[in-house]
């Protein structure tokens, strides 16, 4: 990064790990930034529980998808961080830019400055602070919505990729048509901003449930990123298509023109999946085995239950033992139940880590 200009209340590099570059001129980037300022404290807790704590998980699909050859890393908008643990290996330069000073200072204070830690910068992300070509992969997790227009993003990555560098995109996105859709709709609009009452700034959650619906299903995002100079290499869908990941190459020439893989990789290097399939196979084996186990419990515990509601005035018990058997029926209930949706969960998405 190039040296910077003394900017008033500048975080100091040697302490934090973050920089910070001169203001954009573009208001849109300072309202964006100053609405993602307000909501710091509790954003990653929120999101979260709005992705029914998938959230994590996606963003491990994410991490594998980037070759493990990439020497410089780029976790754009990358908030507090949350994203860049994943990306770390020694050697590697890992890098994250966010607009917002505070979500970064967060970042600065859970990765410190040393070692492998992540050099943090405050700058627009359509005006990046790097040479062309100089970043082999991206990475960019619920913020490509955020940035508007996006073919100009595009072309901003376009410029600071190496021909034959990864970017990897995780949205969530709208409803596509299906028996799905009405619940996934009423999700978006109605539950994401009534839990953005739970942050400082309600308005901001109201605007990201609104920009769900304005980044589309992903098929146009699809189309600019073949404009923007891009091969796709895989898509996934998690959540019955309540997120997805995109995984594309950067691709040599001009948009509009004759596009080619400038940069073949070798082979055994820069995979984009990664990890044994057997050992995929076998954590799916058992996290299904465990559902089957779970519902069938929770059946057994409803059946149960509808029994004890159909025989109980039948049953002479004492108050505290009537009490007691209706404690330990719905407690079971509730937490099978529970139990149940979570395993599920977890098959619909990709398996963890390592």
């Amino acid at each position: 990064m190039p040296d910077l200009p003394h900017v008033p209340h500048e975080p100091d590099p040697e302490t934090s790990g973050l920089r910070v570059f001169p203001a954009s001129r573009d208001h849109a980037v300072r309202e964006m930034a100053g609405m993602f300022d307000d909501v710091s404290g509790r954003y990653d807790l929120l999101n979260s529980v709005m992705t029914l704590g998938q959230d994590r998980a996606w963003r491990a699909a994410m991490w594998r998808a980037v070759p493990e050859a990439a020497g410089v890393v780029l976790d754009l908008c990358t908030g507090s961080g949350v994203s860049l643990g994943g990306l770390r290996r020694p050697g590697r330069i890992l890098l994250g830019v966010d607009a917002s000073l505070r979500m970064l200072e967060l970042a600065a204070d859970e990765h410190g400055p040393w070692g492998w830690a992540p050099r943090l910068a405050c700058a627009d992300a359509f005006r990046l602070p790097f040479r062309d070509g100089a970043l082999d992969a991206v990475t960019i997790a619920f913020g490509m919505r955020n940035l508007r227009p996006r073919t100009g993003a595009l072309a901003e990555l376009a410029r600071v990729l190496a021909p034959g560098g990864t970017l990897v995109v995780l949205e969530a996105t709208a409803p596509r048509p299906g028996p799905l859709a009405p619940f996934h709709r009423f999700y978006a609009r109605r539950v994401i901003p009534f839990l953005g009452r739970l942050s400082p700034d309600p308005v901001a959650y109201r605007y990201l449930s609104a920009s769900i619906f304005e980044f589309g299903t992903g098929e146009e995002f699809e189309r600019d990123l073949a404009a923007g100079g891009f091969a796709l290499v895989e898509r996934r869908a998690y959540l019955f298509g309540a997120a997805r990941l995109w995984t594309v190459q950067r691709l040599a020439g001009e948009a509009g023109g004759t596009l080619r893989n400038a940069r073949p990789r070798a082979r055994g290097r820069g995979n984009f999946t990664q990890g044994s399939h057997a050992a995929e196979q076998e954590w799916r084996w058992w996290t299904s085995t465990r559902a089957v186990v779970s519902a069938a419990l929770t059946g057994s515990l409803l059946w149960a239950l509808i029994t004890w509601v159909k025989w109980r005035p039948a049953i002479n018990l004492e108050p505290w033992q009537d009490r007691i058997f209706w404690l330990l029926i719905v407690a079971g209930l509730a937490g099978f139940s529970i139990r149940t949706l979570v395993l599920v969960l977890r098959l619909l998405g990709p398996p963890p880590p390592g």
